[in-house]
């Protein structure tokens, strides 16, 4: 079995991407906890490469990141990378975020993900990304999930993030997107590079 550094220190998205990747000959583990890697990227995709590069090079094992966050589309893409420093909590945020929208009638809204895979040498081999399109509320909604995901509202769904149940959420949201780019290609890589 295969080790793959899960470039995070929390033991919850180590679980989330476990659930994802069943199946696969690979045995999950959290990154050394004094690694840590500046997020210097301007785009999630170099975020996500620049973390599961480090991680990789300085563990000499298989490393997988992901870089993820909220763009709004009347606030210019923000908080876009810096959606996880927005504020020093998720209520902060939440309420800075409803705050800059304000009235605004444009609520469109994404959260994206961009997934990443390095070889033990640093070289990024694998790449996906995911889009799960929505709304931004002007009040929160539900009480599951984490970050923006009580005004993260999905039309289709006619539910917020945060009102989904896990399934849901995993299923449609931007990580369980970027996964469902990532498993074929992962799998296909696997087959041919044993």
């Amino acid at each position: 079995m295969t080790v793959l550094v899960v470039a995070t220190g929390n033991p919850g998205k180590l679980k989330e991407m476990q659930a994802y990747l069943t199946g696969l000959d690979w045995e999950l583990v959290l990154k050394p906890e004094e690694l840590e890697i500046e997020e210097t990227g301007e785009t999630f995709a170099e975020n996500a490469c620049l973390k599961a590069s480090q991680i990789a090079l300085a563990t000499g094992q298989w490393a997988i990141a992901d870089d993820s966050g909220l763009a709004v589309d009347a606030l210019g893409g923000a908080p876009g990378v810096y959606s996880a420093r927005y504020g020093k909590t998720n209520a902060d945020r939440i309420e800075r975020l409803l705050n800059a929208l304000g009235s605004n009638p444009d609520r469109h809204a994404r959260f994206v993900c961009v997934i990443a895979l390095a070889q033990p040498n640093g070289k990024i081999i694998l790449q996906a990304e995911g889009i799960c399109p929505g709304t931004i509320l002007h009040e929160p909604r539900g009480s599951g999930g984490f970050g923006y995901d009580p005004i993260f509202y999905v039309p289709e769904h006619n539910q917020t993030f945060a009102e989904m149940p896990p399934e849901l959420k995993n299923a449609i949201s931007h990580r369980g997107r970027a996964f469902a780019v990532l498993l074929p290609q992962l799998k296909a890589f696997r087959e041919t590079n044993p």
